[in-house]
Protein backbone atom coordinates (compact mmCIF):
# COMPACT_ATOMS: atom_id res chain seq x y z
CA UNK A 1 0.00 0.00 0.00
CA UNK A 2 1.46 3.38 -1.03
CA UNK A 3 2.18 6.08 1.54
CA UNK A 4 -0.08 9.12 1.66
CA UNK A 5 1.12 12.35 0.06
CA UNK A 6 -1.30 14.63 1.95
CA UNK A 7 -1.17 15.60 5.64
CA UNK A 8 -2.69 18.31 7.81
CA UNK A 9 0.72 19.17 9.27
CA UNK A 10 4.31 18.10 8.59
CA UNK A 11 6.95 18.45 11.28
CA UNK A 12 10.54 18.61 10.03
CA UNK A 13 12.50 16.76 12.70
CA UNK A 14 11.78 13.81 14.97
CA UNK A 15 13.80 14.83 18.00
CA UNK A 16 12.16 15.28 21.37
CA UNK A 17 10.68 18.67 20.39
CA UNK A 18 9.39 17.52 16.99
CA UNK A 19 7.80 14.40 18.45
CA UNK A 20 6.15 16.35 21.27
CA UNK A 21 4.65 18.79 18.76
CA UNK A 22 3.37 15.92 16.63
CA UNK A 23 1.76 14.32 19.68
CA UNK A 24 -0.21 17.42 20.60
CA UNK A 25 -1.31 18.09 17.02
CA UNK A 26 -2.38 14.47 16.54
CA UNK A 27 -4.41 14.68 19.75
CA UNK A 28 -6.09 17.78 18.32
CA UNK A 29 -7.23 15.66 15.37
CA UNK A 30 -4.64 16.61 12.76
CA UNK A 31 -3.11 14.05 10.44
CA UNK A 32 0.60 14.54 11.11
CA UNK A 33 3.88 13.45 9.55
CA UNK A 34 7.38 13.80 10.98
CA UNK A 35 10.19 13.75 8.41
CA UNK A 36 13.73 13.18 9.70
CA UNK A 37 17.11 12.46 8.15
CA UNK A 38 17.97 10.06 10.97
CA UNK A 39 17.07 6.38 11.26
CA UNK A 40 14.70 6.67 14.25
CA UNK A 41 13.23 9.17 16.74
CA UNK A 42 15.74 11.11 18.83
CA UNK A 43 18.85 10.13 16.86
CA UNK A 44 19.97 13.71 16.22
CA UNK A 45 20.99 16.32 18.78
CA UNK A 46 18.42 14.94 21.25
CA UNK A 47 20.54 11.83 21.71
CA UNK A 48 23.41 14.02 22.96
CA UNK A 49 21.36 15.95 25.50
CA UNK A 50 22.48 15.95 29.12
CA UNK A 51 18.73 15.55 29.76
CA UNK A 52 18.78 17.61 32.94
CA UNK A 53 15.40 18.55 34.40
CA UNK A 54 15.62 21.87 36.27
CA UNK A 55 13.21 24.73 36.96
CA UNK A 56 15.53 27.76 36.99
CA UNK A 57 15.90 30.01 33.95
CA UNK A 58 16.78 33.69 33.59
CA UNK A 59 13.23 34.70 32.64
CA UNK A 60 9.88 34.31 34.38
CA UNK A 61 8.17 32.63 31.43
CA UNK A 62 11.08 30.25 30.89
CA UNK A 63 11.06 29.28 34.56
CA UNK A 64 7.29 28.77 34.59
CA UNK A 65 7.49 26.53 31.52
CA UNK A 66 10.30 24.43 33.00
CA UNK A 67 8.59 24.03 36.37
CA UNK A 68 5.40 22.88 34.61
CA UNK A 69 7.33 20.37 32.48
CA UNK A 70 8.61 18.68 35.64
CA UNK A 71 5.09 17.32 36.28
CA UNK A 72 4.99 15.67 32.85
CA UNK A 73 8.25 13.82 33.56
CA UNK A 74 7.00 12.92 37.01
CA UNK A 75 3.78 11.48 35.53
CA UNK A 76 5.31 10.09 32.38
CA UNK A 77 2.82 7.38 31.49
CA UNK A 78 -0.06 9.78 32.03
CA UNK A 79 1.56 12.18 29.58
CA UNK A 80 2.18 9.42 27.04
CA UNK A 81 -1.29 7.96 27.36
CA UNK A 82 0.03 4.39 27.24
CA UNK A 83 2.42 2.12 29.11
CA UNK A 84 5.64 1.55 27.14
CA UNK A 85 7.51 -1.75 27.32
CA UNK A 86 10.67 -0.18 28.76
CA UNK A 87 10.54 1.97 31.88
CA UNK A 88 11.96 5.47 31.60
CA UNK A 89 13.77 6.49 34.75
CA UNK A 90 13.42 10.08 35.89
CA UNK A 91 16.11 10.45 38.55
CA UNK A 92 14.39 13.09 40.68
CA UNK A 93 17.43 13.91 42.80
CA UNK A 94 17.03 17.69 42.87
CA UNK A 95 19.34 20.50 41.77
CA UNK A 96 21.90 22.40 43.82
CA UNK A 97 22.86 25.86 42.52
CA UNK A 98 25.92 27.57 44.00
CA UNK A 99 25.98 31.31 44.54
CA UNK A 100 28.62 33.17 42.56
CA UNK A 101 29.48 36.66 41.41
CA UNK A 102 28.53 35.51 37.89
CA UNK A 103 24.92 34.82 38.92
CA UNK A 104 24.64 37.81 41.31
CA UNK A 105 24.47 35.38 44.21
CA UNK A 106 21.17 34.09 42.79
CA UNK A 107 19.23 37.20 43.78
CA UNK A 108 17.40 37.40 40.45
CA UNK A 109 16.92 33.63 40.25
CA UNK A 110 15.36 33.43 43.70
CA UNK A 111 13.06 36.35 42.89
CA UNK A 112 11.76 34.63 39.74
CA UNK A 113 11.37 31.31 41.56
CA UNK A 114 9.26 32.97 44.25
CA UNK A 115 7.13 34.71 41.63
CA UNK A 116 6.46 31.46 39.78
CA UNK A 117 5.97 29.43 42.96
CA UNK A 118 8.87 27.02 42.47
CA UNK A 119 9.87 25.41 45.77
CA UNK A 120 13.48 25.83 46.86
CA UNK A 121 15.57 25.76 50.02
CA UNK A 122 18.41 28.12 50.86
CA UNK A 123 21.63 26.36 51.86
CA UNK A 124 24.01 28.22 54.18
CA UNK A 125 27.76 28.25 53.66
CA UNK A 126 28.23 26.30 56.90
CA UNK A 127 25.96 23.50 55.61
CA UNK A 128 27.55 23.09 52.18
CA UNK A 129 30.12 20.46 53.29
CA UNK A 130 27.21 18.12 54.11
CA UNK A 131 25.70 18.68 50.67
CA UNK A 132 29.00 18.30 48.78
CA UNK A 133 31.24 15.95 50.77
CA UNK A 134 34.88 16.17 49.77
CA UNK A 135 34.41 19.42 47.83
CA UNK A 136 36.73 22.41 47.96
CA UNK A 137 34.18 25.13 48.72
CA UNK A 138 36.41 28.13 48.14
CA UNK A 139 35.65 30.64 45.39
CA UNK A 140 37.72 30.31 42.20
CA UNK A 141 35.87 32.80 40.00
CA UNK A 142 36.22 34.10 37.45
CA UNK A 143 36.47 30.80 35.60
CA UNK A 144 39.76 30.51 33.72
CA UNK A 145 41.40 28.32 31.09
CA UNK A 146 44.06 25.97 32.36
CA UNK A 147 46.75 27.83 30.40
CA UNK A 148 45.97 30.99 32.39
CA UNK A 149 48.75 31.55 34.98
CA UNK A 150 46.01 32.36 37.52
CA UNK A 151 44.07 29.14 36.95
CA UNK A 152 43.16 27.60 40.29
CA UNK A 153 44.09 30.64 42.33
CA UNK A 154 41.74 31.65 45.12
CA UNK A 155 41.66 34.30 47.80
CA UNK A 156 40.28 31.62 50.09
CA UNK A 157 36.82 33.16 50.45
CA UNK A 158 34.15 30.46 50.75
CA UNK A 159 31.16 30.01 48.45
CA UNK A 160 28.57 32.27 50.05
CA UNK A 161 25.65 29.83 49.90
CA UNK A 162 23.45 27.87 47.54
CA UNK A 163 19.88 27.08 46.57
CA UNK A 164 18.40 23.58 46.39
CA UNK A 165 15.47 22.84 44.08
CA UNK A 166 13.76 19.50 44.78
CA UNK A 167 11.77 19.50 41.52
CA UNK A 168 14.61 18.44 39.28
CA UNK A 169 17.07 15.75 38.29
CA UNK A 170 17.78 14.05 34.99
CA UNK A 171 16.47 11.51 32.50
CA UNK A 172 18.62 8.44 32.13
CA UNK A 173 18.02 7.97 28.39
CA UNK A 174 16.90 10.94 26.25
CA UNK A 175 16.71 8.81 23.13
CA UNK A 176 14.37 6.35 24.84
CA UNK A 177 12.19 9.21 26.06
CA UNK A 178 11.86 10.47 22.49
CA UNK A 179 11.08 7.01 21.15
CA UNK A 180 8.30 6.68 23.71
CA UNK A 181 6.81 10.05 22.71
CA UNK A 182 6.97 8.85 19.10
CA UNK A 183 5.10 5.73 20.21
CA UNK A 184 2.40 7.96 21.68
CA UNK A 185 2.27 9.87 18.36
CA UNK A 186 1.62 6.62 16.51
CA UNK A 187 -1.05 5.63 19.05
CA UNK A 188 -2.70 9.00 18.27
CA UNK A 189 -2.57 8.34 14.52
CA UNK A 190 0.59 10.25 13.57
CA UNK A 191 3.13 9.08 11.00
CA UNK A 192 6.92 9.12 10.54
CA UNK A 193 9.34 8.90 7.64
CA UNK A 194 13.00 8.41 8.47
CA UNK A 195 16.20 8.50 6.43
CA UNK A 196 14.61 11.20 4.30
CA UNK A 197 15.80 14.74 3.58
CA UNK A 198 13.73 17.83 2.85
CA UNK A 199 14.83 19.33 -0.46
CA UNK A 200 12.30 22.14 -0.95
CA UNK A 201 9.43 23.89 0.81
CA UNK A 202 6.62 25.14 -1.39
CA UNK A 203 4.27 28.08 -1.03
CA UNK A 204 1.78 29.97 -3.13
CA UNK A 205 0.57 33.51 -2.51
CA UNK A 206 2.42 33.60 0.80
CA UNK A 207 0.92 30.31 2.07
CA UNK A 208 2.54 26.93 2.62
CA UNK A 209 1.40 24.27 0.13
CA UNK A 210 3.82 21.42 0.75
CA UNK A 211 7.40 20.17 0.57
CA UNK A 212 9.54 17.88 -1.52
CA UNK A 213 11.68 15.18 0.11
CA UNK A 214 14.52 13.18 -1.37
CA UNK A 215 12.80 9.79 -0.93
CA UNK A 216 9.13 10.66 -0.44
CA UNK A 217 8.83 13.19 -3.24
CA UNK A 218 6.09 15.81 -3.13
CA UNK A 219 4.02 15.98 0.06
CA UNK A 220 0.99 18.26 0.26
CA UNK A 221 0.30 20.11 3.51
CA UNK A 222 -0.92 23.56 4.59
CA UNK A 223 1.21 23.54 7.78
CA UNK A 224 4.93 22.94 8.24
CA UNK A 225 6.75 23.15 11.58
CA UNK A 226 10.52 23.56 11.60
CA UNK A 227 11.84 21.50 14.53
CA UNK A 228 15.06 20.54 12.78
CA UNK A 229 17.51 21.30 15.59
CA UNK A 230 20.96 22.33 14.33
CA UNK A 231 19.64 22.25 10.73
CA UNK A 232 16.85 24.72 11.52
CA UNK A 233 18.66 27.72 10.02
CA UNK A 234 18.90 26.03 6.61
CA UNK A 235 15.31 24.79 6.77
CA UNK A 236 14.26 28.41 7.32
CA UNK A 237 16.32 29.39 4.28
CA UNK A 238 14.54 26.70 2.21
CA UNK A 239 11.24 28.24 3.25
CA UNK A 240 12.41 31.80 2.64
CA UNK A 241 11.73 32.52 6.32
CA UNK A 242 15.22 33.65 7.36
CA UNK A 243 15.25 37.40 8.07
CA UNK A 244 18.33 39.16 9.47
CA UNK A 245 16.22 41.54 11.57
CA UNK A 246 14.52 38.68 13.44
CA UNK A 247 15.83 36.31 16.11
CA UNK A 248 17.70 33.52 14.35
CA UNK A 249 19.65 30.43 15.28
CA UNK A 250 22.85 28.70 14.29
CA UNK A 251 24.67 25.56 15.36
CA UNK A 252 27.23 25.63 18.14
CA UNK A 253 29.66 22.84 18.91
CA UNK A 254 29.70 21.69 22.54
CA UNK A 255 31.57 19.06 24.52
CA UNK A 256 30.37 17.10 27.52
CA UNK A 257 32.83 15.10 29.61
CA UNK A 258 32.24 11.83 31.41
CA UNK A 259 34.64 10.90 34.24
CA UNK A 260 34.56 8.55 37.23
CA UNK A 261 32.53 9.95 40.12
CA UNK A 262 34.80 11.35 42.86
CA UNK A 263 34.30 9.65 46.20
CA UNK A 264 34.28 10.87 49.80
CA UNK A 265 34.14 8.77 52.98
CA UNK A 266 30.37 9.35 52.99
CA UNK A 267 30.01 8.03 49.43
CA UNK A 268 29.72 9.81 46.06
CA UNK A 269 30.78 13.45 46.21
CA UNK A 270 27.82 14.56 44.09
CA UNK A 271 24.27 13.34 44.64
CA UNK A 272 22.44 16.14 42.82
CA UNK A 273 22.53 18.11 39.61
CA UNK A 274 25.07 20.86 40.36
CA UNK A 275 25.17 24.28 38.71
CA UNK A 276 28.54 25.81 39.55
CA UNK A 277 28.85 29.26 37.97
CA UNK A 278 31.92 29.92 40.12
CA UNK A 279 33.84 27.28 38.14
CA UNK A 280 31.85 27.81 34.92
CA UNK A 281 30.46 24.27 34.72
CA UNK A 282 27.46 22.11 35.44
CA UNK A 283 27.66 18.52 36.64
CA UNK A 284 25.33 15.63 37.30
CA UNK A 285 25.66 12.01 38.35
CA UNK A 286 25.76 9.59 35.44
CA UNK A 287 24.92 5.91 35.50
CA UNK A 288 27.55 3.29 36.39
CA UNK A 289 29.34 5.52 38.90
CA UNK A 290 30.29 8.37 36.60
CA UNK A 291 30.03 12.14 36.54
CA UNK A 292 28.90 14.21 33.57
CA UNK A 293 30.47 17.70 33.14
CA UNK A 294 29.29 20.44 30.78
CA UNK A 295 30.16 24.10 30.28
CA UNK A 296 28.18 27.16 31.38
CA UNK A 297 29.90 29.18 28.65
CA UNK A 298 32.02 31.38 30.95
CA UNK A 299 33.75 34.39 29.43
CA UNK A 300 37.08 32.54 29.18
CA UNK A 301 35.69 29.93 26.77
CA UNK A 302 35.43 30.69 23.05
CA UNK A 303 31.99 29.77 21.71
CA UNK A 304 32.41 27.61 18.62
CA UNK A 305 29.65 28.69 16.22
CA UNK A 306 29.58 26.90 12.88
CA UNK A 307 28.34 27.75 9.39
CA UNK A 308 27.52 24.14 8.56
CA UNK A 309 26.59 20.92 10.29
CA UNK A 310 30.05 19.45 9.74
CA UNK A 311 31.95 19.46 13.01
CA UNK A 312 34.84 17.80 14.80
CA UNK A 313 33.50 14.86 16.80
CA UNK A 314 36.74 14.18 18.67
CA UNK A 315 37.13 15.65 22.13
CA UNK A 316 39.57 18.55 22.43
CA UNK A 317 41.20 20.81 25.00
CA UNK A 318 37.71 22.06 25.86
CA UNK A 319 37.09 18.67 27.47
CA UNK A 320 40.30 19.10 29.45
CA UNK A 321 39.35 22.57 30.63
CA UNK A 322 35.91 21.46 31.82
CA UNK A 323 37.34 18.46 33.68
CA UNK A 324 40.10 20.48 35.34
CA UNK A 325 37.57 23.08 36.49
CA UNK A 326 35.53 20.24 37.99
CA UNK A 327 38.69 19.03 39.74
CA UNK A 328 39.03 22.43 41.42
CA UNK A 329 35.68 21.78 43.07
CA UNK A 330 36.31 18.08 43.72
CA UNK A 331 40.05 17.53 44.37
CA UNK A 332 39.61 13.75 44.53
CA UNK A 333 38.29 13.66 40.98
CA UNK A 334 40.40 11.31 38.91
CA UNK A 335 41.26 12.69 35.46
CA UNK A 336 41.44 9.77 33.02
CA UNK A 337 44.24 9.49 30.45
CA UNK A 338 41.72 8.97 27.66
CA UNK A 339 38.98 11.56 27.20
CA UNK A 340 35.46 10.16 27.41
CA UNK A 341 32.23 11.95 26.66
CA UNK A 342 30.88 13.44 23.47
CA UNK A 343 30.92 16.43 21.17
CA UNK A 344 27.64 17.55 19.65
CA UNK A 345 25.86 20.42 17.96
CA UNK A 346 23.37 22.62 19.76
CA UNK A 347 20.93 24.92 17.96
CA UNK A 348 21.09 28.25 19.78
CA UNK A 349 19.62 31.70 19.30
CA UNK A 350 21.35 35.02 19.96
CA UNK A 351 20.10 35.04 23.56
CA UNK A 352 19.85 31.26 24.11
CA UNK A 353 16.05 31.58 24.38
CA UNK A 354 14.11 29.45 21.85
CA UNK A 355 11.80 30.68 19.11
CA UNK A 356 8.34 29.14 19.38
CA UNK A 357 6.44 31.15 16.81
CA UNK A 358 4.66 31.53 13.52
CA UNK A 359 6.50 33.14 10.62
CA UNK A 360 5.84 35.70 7.90
CA UNK A 361 4.66 32.80 5.74
CA UNK A 362 1.12 31.58 6.40
CA UNK A 363 1.25 28.01 7.70
CA UNK A 364 4.98 27.97 8.50
CA UNK A 365 5.93 27.69 12.19
CA UNK A 366 9.22 27.30 14.06
CA UNK A 367 10.32 25.55 17.25
CA UNK A 368 14.01 26.32 17.03
CA UNK A 369 16.95 27.42 19.18
CA UNK A 370 16.04 24.55 21.50
CA UNK A 371 19.24 22.52 21.83
CA UNK A 372 21.09 22.47 25.10
CA UNK A 373 18.36 23.69 27.42
CA UNK A 374 14.90 22.76 26.13
CA UNK A 375 14.87 18.95 26.35
CA UNK A 376 13.25 19.24 29.76
CA UNK A 377 10.47 21.43 28.38
CA UNK A 378 9.52 19.25 25.42
CA UNK A 379 6.18 17.89 26.74
CA UNK A 380 4.95 21.43 27.36
CA UNK A 381 6.49 22.83 24.17
CA UNK A 382 4.35 20.36 22.23
CA UNK A 383 1.21 21.70 23.89
CA UNK A 384 2.35 25.33 23.54
CA UNK A 385 2.99 24.90 19.83
CA UNK A 386 -0.31 23.07 19.35
CA UNK A 387 -2.14 25.98 20.98
CA UNK A 388 -0.23 28.48 18.84
CA UNK A 389 -0.79 26.62 15.56
CA UNK A 390 -4.49 26.03 16.18
CA UNK A 391 -5.07 29.64 17.30
CA UNK A 392 -3.28 31.13 14.28
CA UNK A 393 -5.14 28.76 11.94
CA UNK A 394 -8.39 30.05 13.46
CA UNK A 395 -7.45 33.64 12.73
CA UNK A 396 -5.50 34.85 15.77
CA UNK A 397 -3.00 37.63 14.95
CA UNK A 398 -0.17 36.46 17.17
CA UNK A 399 2.22 39.15 15.93
CA UNK A 400 -0.06 42.05 16.87
CA UNK A 401 -1.71 40.47 19.93
CA UNK A 402 0.62 37.79 21.32
CA UNK A 403 -1.12 34.70 22.61
CA UNK A 404 -1.15 33.51 26.18
CA UNK A 405 -0.70 29.83 27.04
CA UNK A 406 -2.19 28.51 30.26
CA UNK A 407 -0.08 25.84 31.92
CA UNK A 408 -2.29 22.86 32.76
CA UNK A 409 -0.86 21.85 36.17
CA UNK A 410 -0.06 25.21 37.78
CA UNK A 411 -2.73 27.23 35.97
CA UNK A 412 -0.27 30.04 35.30
CA UNK A 413 -0.49 31.86 31.94
CA UNK A 414 2.74 32.54 30.07
CA UNK A 415 3.14 35.21 27.41
CA UNK A 416 4.22 33.63 24.13
CA UNK A 417 5.73 36.97 23.09
CA UNK A 418 8.69 35.83 25.21
CA UNK A 419 9.46 33.25 22.49
CA UNK A 420 8.64 35.42 19.46
CA UNK A 421 10.94 35.77 16.47
CA UNK A 422 10.17 39.50 16.60
CA UNK A 423 11.37 40.04 20.17
CA UNK A 424 14.47 42.08 20.89
CA UNK A 425 17.43 40.13 22.23
CA UNK A 426 16.60 39.47 25.88
CA UNK A 427 19.34 41.16 27.90
CA UNK A 428 18.08 39.42 31.05
CA UNK A 429 19.23 36.09 29.61
CA UNK A 430 22.19 34.23 31.08
CA UNK A 431 23.52 33.96 27.49
CA UNK A 432 24.45 30.40 28.33
CA UNK A 433 23.00 26.91 28.38
CA UNK A 434 21.06 28.01 31.47
CA UNK A 435 18.78 30.03 29.20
Amino acid sequence: MSESTTYDAVIIGAGVIGCAIALDLARRGLRTLNVDRGPAPGHGSTSWSAAIIRPYYSTTDGTALAFEAHFAWQNWEEYLGYRPESALHYHEIGCLVLEAAENRKLAGTRSIMREVGVPFTNVATSDLPEWLPGADLRQFSPARRIDDPQFGETAGDPITGAMFCPTGGYISDPQLATAQIAGAVEHAGGHFRFNDTVLAIHQSAGRITGLTCEKSGLIHTPIIINAAGPASRWVNELAGAHHPDQISTRPMRQEVATVPMPQAPQGPSLRYVLTDADCGIYMRPEQSGHLLIGSLEPACDTLEYLDSEDYETSLTEQWTNQVWRAALRFPSLGIPNIAQGFAALYDVSEDWIPVYDRSDIEGYFTAIGTSGNQFKNAPLVGQLMGHLIESVANGADHDRSPLQFRLPATGRAIDLAAFSRLRPINRASSFSVLG
